[in-house]
C-alpha cells in the first residue's frame, strides 16, 4: 500500500490527487505517460474472462495474484435459486471465470450459504479491498466509485486488463484537477444521488472531461461513506475518469474490521498514515466549483443521458430555449425517444417498471431508504418492481433487519445480487416502451433493453415511484438518511414476519 508522506515545510502545497498519483510512479515514459504501480486489480466475468484466454494464448504468468481478486456480477443470474446464468452464454461465462480463477490461484467471491459475491463496486468497499492510499483498477468504468475511499481508483480497457495482470503495472496520462465543493445543508429528502444527478446537469456530461475530480465541503464531509460512494459512482457520466473524498474518520470506522482491510495494530498504524491524505491549504486546483447544497432538489433524469436532469417540482425543458444547435437536436431526440414533452412535469410520466439496485444504489443504507417508503404499502397494479441487492452480505444484512420481508410485503420482487437490469444482460431488462425508474447510473438508449425508457432517481424516489404508478416523491422526505434504533426495530420484525 503506498501512502504519501505530508509535504514537507516550504514545499508546494499538494492535492490528494496529486499524494495518490505520485506515490504510485515507477517510472514517467515518453509522451507525458507515467507508469503506475497497482496495488488492486478487481476483476468480473463480462471482461475478465476473454482477458485472462488472452494472457493464457500469449503463455503470460498472472504476475501477483494475491492483488487480484475476482467477483461475479454482470451476468450471473439474479433469479431466486440461480447457479450460473440465465442463458447458455453467460452460464458457460460464469463457469470460465470459476475455473480460470482456480487455476490461476486468484481469489474468486462466488455464491453460497457464505459466500461473498456481489457487484465488484459494492463489494470492494465492504470487504476492505478498497484502502485509502491504494491505487484500485478494474474493467469497469464506474470503478471511479472506490475513490472515496480515498483510493486512486478508475475502470480500464481490455488491452489494459491482460497489461495489470502481466505486470501489476499501468500506463496513464496525470488529469488535470478539479474540486467540486458542495458546502452547507441538504434538504430533508435530498441526498447522494441528487447531489451527483445535480452537478452533472449543472456542468454537462463532458464537464469532467480530463480531470480527476475531488469533493469536499461540508455537505460531503457530512455524507456517510455508502453515499460518498454514489456520489463518486456518477463521476464517470460526467466524462471525468477519477473520483475522490478524502479519508476521514468516518473512512476509517467504516473500514475497522473489513476482512481485508488492516487488522489490530497494523490498522491504527495505516490510520494515521491515512490521515496525510488530505488537500493541503494553498495546494492548486485546474478548476473549482462551488455549490450552495440548500440549492439542489430532489434529482430526475427526463432525457438519455445522465445530464437531462431537472428538480422533480420543476417542468421538462424546451429545447428551443438552448442556443446550441447541436445540443437542441439532441435535447428534442431525447424527448422523442422518452416520449416526454417540453415543459412537463415528470410526476405526470406513468411507470411501468422499477429497478432499485446497481453499483450506485445498491447497498444496505439505499435498501433501508427505500424500504422506510414502502413498508405498510403496496406497489401500483401495472408496476413491477425489483429489489437486487448489491451484494451477498448487503442481502444478508437485510434479512436480518427484515428488509426483505418489508418489500415482499409491498409487492416487490426481491433478486439474488448482480448487475441486473442496470446492464440489461440475461433478460433482465425492460420491455421496449416501458418507462423504468432506475436507481442505476446511465439512462443511454437501450441501456435497459431495446426502447426502454430510463429516468434515473434515488432509492427513495424510486420506492415513492412504484407505490404511487407515477414518477413521485417519498412521502417521508424527512425521514433520516440512517434509521434510528426504532425504526430499525420495526423493520426488523413487520408484522406476520417469519424470523
Amino acid at each position: 500500500m503506498h501512502t504519501p508522506a505530508p509535504a514537507s515545510s516550504g514545499a508546494t502545497p499538494r492535492t490528494l490527487f496529486d499524494k495518490l498519483w505520485d506515490s504510485h510512479v515507477i517510472a514517467h515514459l515518453a509522451s507525458g505517460i507515467d507508469l503506475l504501480q497497482v496495488d488492486r486489480h478487481l476483476l468480473h466475468e463480462l471482461t475478465g474472462v476473454e482477458a485472462v484466454r488472452v494472457l493464457e494464448k500469449r503463455s503470460l504468468a498472472v504476475d501477483s495474484p494475491g492483488q487480484t481478486f475476482a467477483t461475479l456480477d454482470h451476468v450471473i443470474s439474479t433469479q431466486p435459486g440461480r447457479r450460473a446464468g440465465d442463458a447458455d452464454w453467460s452460464t458457460e461465462m460464469v463457469d470460465a471465470m470459476r475455473a480460470q480463477m482456480k487455476h490461476h490461484a486468484i481469489p474468486l467471491f462466488d455464491r453460497g450459504a457464505s459466500g461473498q459475491q456481489g457487484i465488484v463496486h459494492v463489494i470492494g468497499p465492504e470487504l476492505g479491498l478498497s484502502l485509502p492510499g491504494t491505487l484500485l483498477v478494474c474493467a469497469d468504468s464506474h470503478t471511479c466509485t472506490h475513490g472515496a475511499m480515498g483510493s486512486l481508483a478508475f475502470g480500464i480497457g481490455s488491452t489494459e486488463v491482460v497489461h495489470v495482470l502481466a505486470t501489476q503495472t499501468i500506463r496513464q496520462k496525470r488529469p488535470r484537477t478539479m474540486r467540486v465543493r458542495f458546502d452547507g445543508t441538504l434538504r430533508d429528502g435530498v441526498g447522494a444521488k441528487d447531489m451527483i444527478l445535480y452537478l452533472i446537469g449543472r456542468l454537462g456530461a463532458a464537464g469532467g472531461t480530463g480531470y480527476a475530480v475531488e469533493y469536499a465541503g461540508s455537505a460531503v464531509s457530512a455524507l456517510s461513506i455508502e453515499s460518498r460512494l454514489t456520489l463518486c459512482n456518477l463521476t464517470i457520466e460526467m466524462g471525468a475518469k477519477f473520483g475522490l473524498v478524502a479519508p476521514d474518520d468516518i473512512t476509517f470506522d467504516y473500514l475497522r474490521g473489513r476482512p481485508h482491510a488492516p487488522q489490530g495494530a497494523a490498522f491504527d498504524a495505516a490510520v494515521a498514515e491515512w490521515r496525510a491524505l488530505a488537500s493541503e491549504p494553498g495546494a492548486h486546483f485546474d478548476r473549482e466549483v462551488e455549490i450552495d447544497a440548500a440549492d439542489i432538489g430532489v434529482q430526475v433524469t427526463w432525457g438519455t443521458s445522465p445530464e437531462h436532469v431537472v428538480a422533480l417540482d420543476q417542468r421538462v425543458p424546451d429545447p428551443d430555449s438552448v442556443a446550441d444547435a447541436g445540443k437542441r437536436g439532441a435535447w428534442r431526440n431525447a424527448l422523442d425517444y422518452m416520449g416526454v414533452k417540453p415543459g412537463q412535469q415528470l410526476g405526470e410520466l406513468s411507470v411501468d417498471r422499477v429497478f432499485i439496485g446497481s453499483c450506485t444504489n445498491s447497498r444496505i443504507e439505499d435498501l433501508r431508504a427505500a424500504a422506510r417508503v414502502v413498508e405498510g404499502a403496496h406497489v401500483a397494479p401495472h408496476v413491477k418492481a425489483w429489489v437486487v441487492p448489491g451484494s451477498l452480505t448487503v442481502a444478508r444484512q437485510a434479512h436480518e433487519e427484515g428488509l426483505d420481508t418489508v418489500f415482499a410485503n409491498a409487492g416487490f420482487e426481491w433478486r439474488e445480487p448482480g448487475c441486473s437490469m442496470c446492464v440489461g444482460a440475461n433478460g433482465d431488462i425492460a420491455a421496449p416502451g416501458e418507462r423504468c425508474v432506475s436507481t442505476s447510473n446511465r439512462n443511454f438508449i437501450g441501456r435497459q433493453g431495446p426502447g426502454a425508457r430510463t429516468h434515473l432517481a434515488s432509492p427513495a424516489v424510486a420506492a415513492a415511484s412504484a407505490l404511487a404508478g407515477h414518477i413521485a416523491a417519498p412521502p417521508l422526505a424527512t425521514a433520516p438518511a440512517t434509521p434510528t434504533p426504532a425504526t430499525t426495530a420495526t423493520l426488523a420484525t413487520p408484522p406476520g414476519a417469519q424470523r
